[in-house]
């Protein structure tokens, strides 16, 4: 059976997720095995405080986006400017 692209890529981010989620699990709660660079204490302050750091930027950045969506869009016609259109195409119809 052949695999389109996205499920070959979809194959992949799964298996890179599982990767990346182990090596978390393993250090946050074995961080000796990676003690040739570091105290353990350490490498367990910092395998918490990255992904926590790239969480609170991505939603500063969604924040942002929306904040300058909203300040950018114009605002909507009031409803009466609807209404009168719809009354004037309605009269002009035969």
């Amino acid at each position: 059976m052949k695999m389109s692209k996205d499920q070959a890529l979809g194959g992949l981010i799964l298996v890179m997720c599982a990767v990346i989620g182990l090596f978390f699990a393993v250090t946050l709660f074995y961080p000796q095995w990676l003690s040739t660079l570091g105290a353990a204490s350490e490498i367990q302050f910092w395998i918490i405080a990255i992904p926590v750091f790239l969480v609170f930027i991505v939603i500063l950045a969604i924040g942002g986006w929306i904040g300058w969506t909203m300040a950018t869009t114009p605002p909507p016609k009031p409803i009466e400017e609807f209404t009168a259109e719809k009354e004037s195409t309605e009269t002009k119809a035969p």
